[in-house]
């Protein structure tokens, strides 16, 4: 099996051509492993659609399928076009979360940013949770995927690793939920660390920056209809919240280096 490892702000996954194989949790789970596989938050498999020009389906390192993931999707673009599936710059691709459409920037001939349309985020109230025995003010976000917000002083001392894996499995949620901690640093800058379901401490989230944007927004810290930049530990993005919490991602992405392998 051939595969292309690429990433996002270090949100890294393998991409593979063709349909999903019978065995993709053992396969995933080995391959992404970061001592005895490839290495990766997961892996993304590209097919043709009958319903856009191409479908992904996303797994997390642990085997389970996710919706959508942002910096994901922004990578399919670029395998696509880099590898010749299509001339097309402007792409829709088919998700579990829906249609989703890319735009890709090109720098001598090659894809090195996309922006993609997120489509519309779903902001709740804030609620209290309790893990790891302390309180957790947040504001539940879906961006096609499940967020849970919370706002911090310092994202840098954010409980990211005791308290993220509570949250995520807390039965407040079903099937579990990604939690992202945000530091408010500017008008139109916001700092973010995430705790992603499935795969635990990852260097960036796509979908986590949307809903950490669009609850940004809702509490008043930044403004509609205006780039908010988003720092992540891998990197920014940028992030446009419209008054209807359409969202729009814009972000590199990377090709690390192509791979084979005998697990299949």
């Amino acid at each position: 099996m051939q595969f292309t490892k690429m990433q996002g702000l270090g949100n890294d996954y393998l991409y593979v051509w063709g349909e999903v194989p019978d065995r993709i949790e053992e396969i995933c789970t080995k391959l992404s492993d970061r001592h005895f596989g490839a290495g990766s938050d997961g892996m993304v498999y590209i097919s043709p659609s009958d319903t856009a020009d191409f479908r992904m389906r996303i797994f997390n390192a642990d085997g389970s399928e996710a919706k959508m993931c942002g910096n994901g999707i922004r990578c399919v673009g670029k395998y696509v076009y880099d590898k010749g599936y299509t001339d097309k710059t402007c792409l829709t691709i088919e998700t579990r979360s829906g249609l989703r459409r890319l735009k890709m920037h090109l720098a001598a001939g090659k894809v090195r940013s996309v922006s993609v349309d997120m489509g519309k985020a779903k902001v709740s109230e804030e609620r209290t949770l309790t893990a790891d025995g302390k309180p957790f003010v947040g504001i539940p976000v879906s961006v096609g995927n499940p967020h849970f917000v919370i706002f911090v002083d310092d994202a840098e001392k954010a409980p990211l690793r005791s308290a993220g894996p509570i949250i995520e499995k807390h039965p407040s949620f079903d099937g579990g939920v990604n939690v992202e901690f945000v530091q408010v640093l500017e008008r139109d800058t916001i700092r973010m660390r995430v705790w992603e379901r499935g795969s635990g401490v990852t260097m960036a989230c796509g979908t986590g920056a949307c809903a950490a944007a669009a609850a940004a927004v809702k509490c008043g810290f930044c403004s509609f209809n205006e780039p908010i930049r988003v720092i992540l530990d891998g990197g920014k993005l940028e992030i446009t919240v419209s008054a209807d919490y359409d969202i729009t991602m814009t972000g590199p992405a990377e090709t690390v280096y192509e791979g084979e392998t005998a697990l299949c």
